[in-house]
């Protein structure tokens, strides 16, 4: 076998098994293609204005390269005669992977599986078919690999989880800056670890065991980490049916700090009828609807009960509960996703958070940045967001046509930022606040800022305290501008309910 095929071979199988969204993946890709590499199209994998995946010139060329050096060890295997070398063929395995992955796990395939209907089924059953037929030829090389069709549909749905996954990853989680290029990767390897050859031979079965702790300030999109983990997870290929089943990757939200603790229960593990005043009906909770392939994510976790952070932890050491009422152990069999804004290392010192339960949710950790953060790092990120926002807003999306209409807001809503706001303008509401200024300055071409740190300052004809000054602000808005006031100064909800002498969901909901 040729020499170079084997350093192709070895260098591609690296590739396979990288992490996409990590600095290495780019390493990779320009010492195999030498001086086919186009510098231009070496950009982190992320959602640019102009910037899809499959368009790249580097992606096109590796993915010929990869379909070469296959052809050629099958070539020499047929004139041999005799199986692969032995430190060959999980390299080779690898790289097949890498064929089937961009020959047939297509964005085509993703949409239809979205989709879920009868011609979206019929599209799986042919890919299917198609690449059950490659698989069974291209690792036909002496007898090495398992051809069964169990085989070739377990690579199929893990083929598919990766390609899911990458969309999932790459449409939600915005930016060019390094923080979120870091956040990116982190949450690749929350999904397959930092091995996906391990991954596949294995760890897809037991990874949703490990629960995901999700912390950052408030509006940094905690929840759309979690939605791109929760929908990330493997599912089968069912043979008999030909078809991945949607209706079970399922992902339930479920914000803590809007329920009372009672409601909170009640909702997770479910109630006998009788179990209390009103359950006139036995109910299903969400631990119990979530299927082995769903996940639950558990939004603002600090805010939990002590109680019920005793009934949780058994949930996740050993995977059973209770529904309310009944002494039946029932299993849960799906991911466990949390987040939170809070410090749980200072929670825990004050007394308010168990740090056995802390202990079980933390070994998988993941922190999103503030946007000041990826503006520091790479302040052209504000275009791109505020261009993202202007799409969703305006349903460019769903609309070709209404592309030119955002297109024009973004331009115009980013020089009024730096008009009035300035570079150095902190975001201390972050994302959630950028959308809000964007959709502020579509409706009235302005926006007042909440997040402002001393009112006193201000002068009387400033626009965040005229209405207040001249008698016109309602008292739901004078609630709202005071409560935004008091937390720019101590970046807390339980200090601000503190200082104003209501309850902390109270300066949550005025807040958000």
């Amino acid at each position: 076998m040729d020499q170079r095929d084997i350093q192709h071979l070895h260098a591609l199988s690296e590739l396979a098994n990288c992490n996409p969204f990590s600095p290495r993946r780019f390493e990779l890709e320009r010492s195999l293609l030498g001086r086919q590499f186009v510098d231009e199209d070496a950009i982190s994998w992320n959602r640019r204005h102009d910037f899809q995946p499959g368009d790249r010139a580097n992606v096109i060329a590796l993915s010929q390269l990869a379909t070469e050096v296959v052809a050629r060890i099958q070539q020499n295997q047929r004139v041999k005669n005799q199986p692969l070398d032995l430190e060959l063929q999980q390299s080779y395995w690898d790289v097949v992977a890498y064929v089937l992955l961009y020959r047939y796990i297509t964005p085509t395939i993703y949409q239809t599986f979205e989709s879920a209907n009868a011609k979206s089924q019929s599209v799986v059953q042919n890919a299917w078919h198609e690449f059950y037929a490659d698989y069974q030829t291209m690792l036909d090389v002496g007898g090495v690999f398992p051809l069964t069709k169990l085989a070739g549909a377990h690579l199929f749905a893990c083929l598919f989880q990766v390609h899911r996954a990458f969309w999932l990853i790459f449409d939600h989680l915005l930016g060019d800056s390094l923080p979120i290029a870091r956040l990116r990767e982190k949450v690749w390897e929350s999904v397959f670890s930092c091995d996906l050859a391990r991954y596949h031979d294995g760890l897809y079965s037991h990874l949703r065991d490990l629960a995901t702790l999700i912390t950052g300030p408030s509006g940094t999109g905690k929840e759309l980490v979690a939605r791109a983990i929760g929908l990330a997870q493997y599912m089968p290929f069912d043979l008999e049916t030909e078809s991945f089943k949607p209706e079970a990757n399922r992902f339930m939200p479920l914000n803590l700090s809007a329920l009372a603790p009672n409601l909170i229960e009640s909702e997770l593990f479910g109630h006998h009828r009788g179990s209390f005043t009103g359950a006139v009906a036995d109910r299903v909770g969400w631990l119990e609807a979530c299927s082995p392939q769903g996940a639950v994510f558990l939004d603002e976790i600090g805010e939990l009960d002590g109680n019920l952070q005793v009934k949780l932890l058994r949930v996740l050491q050993e995977r059973v509960y209770c529904r309310l009422g009944e002494s039946q152990s029932r299993k849960f069999r799906g991911k466990m996703i949390a987040a939170t804004n809070r410090n749980l290392e200072d929670e825990i010192r004050a007394g308010r958070f168990r740090e056995d339960f802390y202990f079980r949710i933390c070994c998988d950790r993941i922190e999103t940045p503030s946007l000041r953060e990826q503006l520091a790092d790479r302040p052209a990120d504000l275009s791109m967001l505020v261009l993202a926002i202007a799409k969703k807003l305006t349903g460019a999306s769903a609309n070709p046509k209404s592309a030119r209409r955002s297109r024009e807001l973004a331009d115009e809503a980013c020089e009024w930022i730096e008009k009035h706001l300035g570079t150095s303008y902190p975001w201390l509401g972050n994302i959630r606040e950028l959308e809000q200024c964007v959709s502020s300055f579509m409706l009235r071409r302005t926006y007042v800022p909440l997040s402002v740190s001393d009112l006193g300052s201000l002068p009387a004809t400033h626009a965040w305290a005229e209405p207040i000054l001249n008698g016109t602000a309602t008292a739901d808005e004078l609630l709202r501008r005071y409560c935004a006031s008091v937390y720019a100064r101590n970046g807390s909800y339980e200090q601000t309910a503190q200082i104003l002498g209501i309850d902390r969901r109270t300066v949550k909901a005025k807040l958000d």
